[in-house]
């Protein structure tokens, strides 16, 4: 079962090696070696995945708007979106009635 717990996790990990990718991206095009892209970009690409696949999935149960789904699937795409996400994410459930 997915729940909004383990998806913050994937948004935090995903957020991060999509940072790690970027710094990797960056070496590479400076001279630098191509080793951190090869290794960093099929990580990133599916733990992407698992993101947007993991948002889609708890939609319905979370009750999240079409505009609400696009911005959380948008941290995916934006550097530090993730870390934006997981904040919200945390913030929203603490403010829900137990």
């Amino acid at each position: 079962m997915i729940t909004v717990r383990s998806f913050r996790t994937v948004a935090l990990i995903e957020a991060t090696s999509f940072l790690a990718l970027l710094v990797a991206s960056a070496i590479k095009n400076t001279g630098g070696s191509e080793l951190g892209v090869k290794v960093l970009g099929p990580i990133h690409g599916l733990l992407f995945i698992a993101y947007i696949t993991m948002t889609l999935i708890l939609r319905p149960t979370e009750g999240w708007s079409t505009k609400t789904t696009m911005l959380i699937a948008l941290g995916a795409v934006v550097p530090f979106g993730g870390y934006v996400v997981d904040r919200w994410l945390s913030k929203t459930a603490a403010e829900r009635p137990a």
